[in-house]
């Protein structure tokens, strides 16, 4: 699999959070927000975004990660780290 940049972790994360919550206004979202707050994601909402970015980018995310979810940028560095983490231990 080949390493996310920021844009590419930044567009997965919008389309996914768009496929959950179609009318989701990201110009109310700060980097540093808390996204599901600001966008109204309930925990359901919340575990069906986390499927999506790991079917969407073949990235394990296990629950102790979802702190690491918390804001688009917090969730951008995460996914960009990960990405390169597993490209690094690819055969």
């Amino acid at each position: 699999m080949k390493p996310l940049d920021h844009a590419e972790a930044m567009a997965v994360i919008r389309e996914s959070i768009t496929q959950i919550v179609p009318d989701a206004d990201f110009t109310q979202v700060e980097p540093d927000d808390k996204f599901r707050d600001v966008l109204e994601l309930d925990s359901l909402d919340f575990l069906s975004l986390v499927q999506l970015l790991s079917e969407r980018t073949g990235i394990r995310i296990d629950e102790e990660d979802y702190p690491e979810l918390t804001t688009l940028s917090d969730a951008t560095r995460f996914l960009v780290d990960r990405s390169k983490e597993s490209a690094g231990s690819a055969p």
